[in-house]
């Protein structure tokens, strides 16, 4: 019998608009179970030099087999050049939780 893997996936978006569209985007597919929002300020290197930004980072449940399908589609709706999409194992989760995310994200073929 196959173990289902639960994950978290991370990825910062460059505003809300973008994170509402990303979010309802993949809610609306099933390819996670839900969409947390937190605004954030980054600093980062790009290109050379130092930037600063505010954000929004995206925290969502989903399956590790769902992962491609979710970089497929923030892909397609992201403006940054390169986004980072990251993806944490939850090692422990309560039942009702594994639960609701089975039923939330079983293929519906």
């Amino acid at each position: 019998m196959n173990r289902v893997e639960f994950v978290e996936l991370i990825v910062t978006c460059a505003s809300w608009q973008e994170a509402q569209g990303i979010a309802d985007s993949l809610l609306e597919k099933r390819l996670v179970a839900c969409v947390e929002f937190i605004d954030i300020k980054s600093k980062y290197h790009w290109q050379g030099g130092l930037e600063e930004a505010s954000e929004v980072k995206l925290i969502m449940e989903s399956l590790a087999t769902k992962f491609a399908a979710v970089e497929a589609e923030i892909t397609k709706l992201h403006s940054y050049e390169t986004f980072v999409l990251q993806q944490l194992p939850i090692t422990r989760l309560s039942t009702r939780a594994a639960d609701w995310l089975t039923t939330e994200l079983k293929d519906k073929d």
